[in-house]
């Protein structure tokens, strides 16, 4: 039987296709965005989606022993680009997170956040977490991974925090990384040559590092675009104006600095193409933008389930 595995604050489902391709299924999966909660059936309806606020109480019951508790918890707290309160910001849900371990007891658990989480003014916090999570009997820690070292053509730090019951512990192991990730110009020159225009190729050959950590936005702000100054300065040296998303690719005499579409988007994200996404371009893009990149996702399940596995085989041998 494949592992089973239930996610907290899923979004568009990065993370949950990760997780599918490295083995798992699906017990639930709860969001509270009605869009990404649209994006999760129209792309499988099977999935039982649950459209819920975590900071409400739910009924667990029917998760309760599954082998995997995974969630890619609100970033805002914990990034650069805010103000850092941490556990005092009102949209951190690392709490409620290790409340949920608390209550269904999974056998791993895998929370993924942005790299501020690893800044020294949480070390106290993270501490109180590992604290926690040793009394509930695991054992764990906290991992900063570049989606461009596992085939995505984005830089993307993001930190990883992987816990395991104590028993099982020695059996996991950190995905090593692959190989390397392609530029934006070979990931995307089919995608700007899509409407004829003649400049793709030039554009592509320029356009040849991994692309900038793409930002999904605040929903308390305006339309879609790729981030703060900063970012779109360094989308401009890869020839992309960062000011905003295009409906569709650039048409044959084209001739300023392109727009990215939402399915470039995705596939700087390392979603595939027959991902859909509901809703209109910015929701759209935000759901992109906030995405837990599906083979990040893929290679830390896949050490999960490959340290499950393992332990699963010890104690059968050990009763034989």
């Amino acid at each position: 039987m494949k592992p089973v595995v239930l996610e907290l604050c899923a979004g568009a489902g990065g993370q949950a296709l990760g997780l599918e391709h490295a083995g798992f299924e699906h017990a639930g999966l709860i969001e509270n965005d009605r869009h990404a909660c649209n994006t999760l059936r129209l792309n499988r309806p099977d999935w039982n989606v649950v459209e819920h606020d975590l900071f409400v109480p739910l009924d667990l019951t029917p998760f309760k022993g599954v082998d995997l508790l995974a969630g890619g918890l609100p970033c805002p707290p914990f990034s650069v680009a805010g103000k850092q309160l941490g556990q005092q910001d009102e949209r951190n849900l690392f709490d409620v997170g290790i409340n949920y371990v608390d209550e269904i007891r999974p056998r791993a658990v895998m929370f993924e956040n942005v790299k501020g989480m690893l800044d020294p003014r949480f070390a106290n916090y993270r501490d109180w977490i590992d604290k926690r999570l040793k009394k509930l009997g695991y054992r764990n820690a906290w991992r900063l991974l570049n989606a461009s070292d596992y085939g995505v053509p984005q830089l993307r730090p993001r930190v990883v925090m992987v816990a395991i019951k104590a028993t099982q512990w020695d059996a996991f192991e950190w995905p090593q990384k692959m190989s390397a990730a392609p530029t934006v110009g070979e990931t995307l020159v089919d995608l700007m040559a899509e409407a004829g225009w003649h400049g793709a190729n030039e554009w592509a050959a320029k356009a040849s590092t991994v692309a900038p950590t793409l930002v999904g936005g605040s929903k308390k702000h305006g339309g879609p675009d790729l981030g703060p100054t900063r970012a779109r300065k360094a989308w401009a040296e890869l020839g992309v104006d960062g000011l905003g998303l295009a409906n569709h690719a650039p048409e044959k005499e084209f001739s300023k600095l392109p727009r990215l579409t939402v399915r470039m988007a995705a596939r700087i994200q390392g979603f595939p193409d027959v991902w859909q996404f509901s809703g209109g371009k910015t929701s759209a893009y935000r759901q992109v933008g906030n995405a837990f990149p599906p083979p990040v996702a893929r290679a830390v399940g896949a050490q999960i389930v490959a340290a499950l596995q393992a332990t699963h085989c010890q104690l059968v041998s050990a009763a034989e």
